[in-house]
């Protein structure tokens, strides 16, 4: 796997190249000398998120169905008129 650097500039003027570089291995693209982003192929970053779950997953909680909640009913006075004197 070979890694490929390209200015934000070289970026722009030549994305063929960078698409080409992706298949070879990831393209670090920086921004005045500083690393900014990554492009990788789909089927790379699958690869590196294929096995993770998404956060909407983590907190979709299929097995929530199954756990039996009653709350109490609340009675008598729930509220009290305001006073605005």
């Amino acid at each position: 796997m070979s890694v490929t650097k390209l200015s934000s500039r070289e970026f722009n003027q030549d994305t063929s190249r960078a698409k080409r570089a992706a298949k070879r291995g990831p393209v670090f693209i920086t921004n005045r000398g500083r690393l900014s982003h990554v492009l990788l192929t789909v089927e790379e970053y699958q690869r590196i998120t294929g096995s993770q779950k998404s956060i909407v997953d983590l907190l979709a909680m299929p097995e929530a169905a199954e756990i039996g909640f009653e709350p109490p009913r609340l009675v008598g006075d729930l509220h009290e008129p305001a006073d605005l004197s």
